[in-house]
């Protein structure tokens, strides 16, 4: 059995609202206005500091990032709600990150020539599940109608790479012939739309990848996984306390502290540099040099931190081809960014040619697949 494994397809699911800056900073203004209006006697006392309203352009300038998606627009906008509306579904009703994933999987399905009773392993990775269990992937698996055994697992902002290297020892290891990864990734349910310094980083989406041994694949498009690597270190500079062991603690918790929050200039100086040594060390275990990698597609959540990144492999500023960005369009989709750039952006690929596929965030977490198009 060769241990050559191939991604075959992938998918996208793009959610069917768009949110500009615009539309967000006028919501959060209303918000932070009426906030200050009802504590101006605590602000004035000098109790509380007065909240600062947002600005559309200092969102692009920081970030890159001019628009998002999400499967609720008019929750997110509302300034007495900035949150998704999301209505309830019954047991029997199919749930809602099974519903983004079906039409991606499909999708990737179709490019690699499958159907969905071929599959026979289906991991879910992404940075929030809706419920404990059953697991997603489960019923991911019965409603495609796959056979097999499926998971979930979390690992943040890398949980795509993360579940893409447990695909490919799957496949090493026999345990399975044909593997689904999908990252239903719905950000705006745990995003903090009433902090100006957080509301416009993330936005929804839903990626989906094929993977199979070489020998077995029957695509026109071939990717080999050349090598794959996976680091975490303990940190607490990104963190959300969401989880089920919130109502059993004695005392209260900040609601901040139960949906996402980080310490962003920490992040920046400390996980940069991690990931230029990460994708260096895998360029030299393969014998190759930066100039022989053709693309980057590196997790989309900050504009500066990825041309960083980049320069520091590359050493210098890397042009838009090498480095592709979508989170212009998409913002921070989580585990879901660097599968939507590799999605959107390697159909000018050659056969030969190179790509580091890599992704990075909480834990800290970094995962990284080298890839040559067969």
């Amino acid at each position: 059995m060769s241990d050559r494994v191939v991604i075959t397809g992938t998918g996208l699911f793009t959610p069917p609202f768009s949110i500009s800056n615009d539309e967000l900073v006028a919501s959060l203004t209303v918000a932070v206005e009426r906030w200050n209006e009802e504590h101006a006697a605590k602000i004035e006392a000098g109790e509380m500091v007065e909240r600062p309203v947002p600005n559309a352009e200092f969102i692009e300038r920081a970030s890159g990032i001019k628009s998002r998606y999400v499967m609720d627009k008019v929750g997110v906008l509302d300034p007495h709600r900035l949150r998704p509306h999301l209505p309830l579904r019954g047991e029997d009703e199919l749930g809602l990150q099974a519903e983004m994933a079906l039409p991606a999987i499909h999708e990737a399905l179709a490019q690699a020539g499958r159907r969905p009773d071929e599959v026979d392993c289906v991991i879910v990775g992404c940075s929030n599940l809706q419920r404990a269990y059953p697991a997603v992937a489960i019923e991911i698996q019965h409603a495609l109608g796959a056979g097999g055994w499926a998971y979930d697992m979390n690992v943040a902002c890398s949980s795509a790479t993360f579940s893409m290297q447990a695909g490919v020892d799957a496949l090493r290891n026999g345990s399975a012939d044909c593997v689904v990864v999908v990252h239903p990734e719905i950000t705006s349910g745990h995003n903090n739309f009433a902090a100006r310094d957080h509301h416009f980083i993330f936005g929804d989406a839903c990626t989906a990848a094929v993977l199979e041994r070489a020998d077995d694949a029957v695509a026109p498009e071939q990717w080999e996984v050349l090598r794959g690597r996976l680091v975490t270190k303990f940190s607490n500079s990104i963190r959300n306390d969401f989880g089920y062991l919130n109502s059993s603690e004695d005392g209260e918790r900040d609601p901040s502290e139960l949906v996402f929050r980080q310490r962003g200039q920490q992040v920046f100086k400390e996980v940069c540099p991690m990931v230029v040594g990460h994708i260096n060390e895998q360029l030299e275990a393969l014998s190759l040099q930066a100039s022989d990698i053709r693309r980057f597609w590196l997790h989309q959540a900050n504009l500066k931190m990825n041309q960083l990144i980049a320069k520091g492999v590359l050493g210098r500023v890397p042009d838009e081809l090498e480095a592709p960005v979508i989170l212009d369009q998409y913002a921070n989709t989580s585990s879901a960014g660097s599968v939507i750039a590799f999605h959107l952006c390697r159909d000018d690929m050659q056969s030969g040619d190179i790509g580091v596929l890599c992704s990075f965030g909480a834990g800290y977490s970094i995962g990284s697949l080298v890839i040559r198009k067969v």
